[in-house]
């Protein structure tokens, strides 16, 4: 569920209708509500309730504006960060450090010795050259960093190849059949406080059995673990559960996901982490843009070009994704068209004839589920301005993130003088 709703033949966020952002903020631009994150992020602790003191952080990646982070922040959620500029967000967001878990394949020595000083929670360690590098500076600092190895499961998440990582070849932590004499060798050193492992298979993810298949796999080792001596007391999970983006799509709920976790886990003696994103912040947001013009197309269906593009919202490019299109106003008619952006790409293509609400020129309309990955993955392709981020708030709203400009990004650039 989420609370973008046609009232009075207009569409809303929560009770304020769409046109009176574009007119105050213009277009394109994205909007959160804040009902509809603080639901998902209700569901998926509620989905949950099976489990001992789950630990939930928000994967920051997802969705990394401030305001965002806030709210959830409020909602009891700490952070999956990979890099220090998202760390440095959580903390801003008032985030407790003991509450974030530091990921990500490639940390540098002056990311990890910020987070070590910043008293993070948690690191996940994804090969044995990394956690050799912690353990080290950790031990010049004086500090035990509590640490967790990451297992490549060798498990297919079914899910598209760009987003998947947990199969053999995938970039992502050891290989499950390394990983007891790793651990062994990593347990050795001083600087680290070695207490489990983490797995964490894929994006959006629509079927539960990859990951019972790569739970079992963890619980197995666990054991192994354990019968070689070492103290296993966390165990993180990491996220991946999928949202609808279209009829059709049928992902599990976070309560079948928790009754699966509380079946496979039962046993092992745990406390259990999770990181959730797309599932808290995919359908909380919307990206509003206008309709520039309706050009004829060489076959049946017309060019409706639209002020967004690929450099404001990405995933439809690199993924060929799906994201719904509904005008803001719809008058009950229906069209067959493509959906472009203006960049200069082939690429910069929304979707190829699809049957949308009847637009022309100057009409409002929303890509549906752009809360995650969405305004963090744009660009200034084309000198085209970074995209600005509104958050909605029952009847009233604020720019969260404002707008910036090509003339600003332009003012950051500079002609040395051997040039002029």
């Amino acid at each position: 569920m989420n609370y973008f709703d046609l009232k009075n033949g207009v569409l809303h966020a929560e009770d304020v209708a769409l046109p009176d952002i574009a007119a105050a903020v213009g277009t394109p631009v994205y909007i959160y509500s804040r009902a509809t994150l603080e639901r998902h992020a209700q569901v998926f602790r509620a989905g949950l309730s099976a489990l001992d003191n789950p630990h939930l952080a928000f994967a920051v990646k997802s969705n990394p504006n401030l305001a965002v982070l806030k709210v959830l922040a409020r909602q009891g959620y700490g952070a999956d960060v990979v890099s220090g500029g998202e760390m440095d967000r959580a903390l801003a967001a008032g985030m407790a450090p003991e509450h974030i878990v530091f990921s990500g394949v490639g940390k540098t020595a002056e990311e990890i010795v910020r987070a070590l000083n910043a008293g993070i929670g948690q690191f996940n360690i994804e090969s044995e050259e990394e956690g050799r590098e912690l353990a080290t500076l950790a031990n010049a600092l004086n500090y035990q960093a509590n640490a967790v190895l990451r297992i490549n499961p060798d498990v297919d998440a079914g899910t598209h190849g760009k987003i998947s990582t947990g199969k053999a070849d995938n970039k992502f932590g050891v290989g499950i059949h390394r990983a007891p004499e790793i651990y062994g060798r990593l347990n050795a050193l001083p600087g680290l406080n070695m207490r489990g492992v983490a797995v964490h298979i894929g994006s959006q993810l629509t079927s539960l059995e990859p990951l019972e298949t790569a739970f079992t796999k963890v619980g197995i080792l666990i054991a192994e673990l354990r019968d070689h001596g070492h103290k296993i007391t966390h165990v993180d999970l990491g996220g991946g559960l999928g949202v609808r983006y279209r009829d059709g799509d049928n992902p599990p709920e976070p309560a079948e996901y928790g009754a699966m976790v509380a079946r496979v886990t039962k046993d092992w003696g745990v406390r259990l982490m999770f990181e959730p994103g797309r599932v808290i912040a995919g359908n909380a947001g919307v990206l509003l843009t206008r309709v520039i013009r309706v050009k004829p197309g060489s076959g049946n269906a017309p060019f409706a070009i639209v002020d967004a593009a690929m450099n404001d919202l990405a995933r439809p490019a690199l993924y060929d994704a799906w994201h719904d299109f509904d005008a803001v106003e719809p008058n009950g008619r229906k069209m067959t068209t493509n959906i472009v952006g203006p960049v200069c790409e082939t690429g910069d293509t929304f979707a190829m004839g699809r049957e949308i609400d009847v637009v022309e020129a100057n009409d409002l309309g929303v890509f549906r589920t752009a809360g995650a990955y969405g305004a963090t993955m744009a660009s200034t392709y084309n000198s085209r301005g970074l995209v600005p981020e509104v958050l909605v708030d029952g009847d009233k709203f604020a720019v969260v993130a404002e707008r910036i400009s090509p003339e600003t990004i332009l003012a950051a650039e500079h002609v040395p003088d051997w040039l002029k």
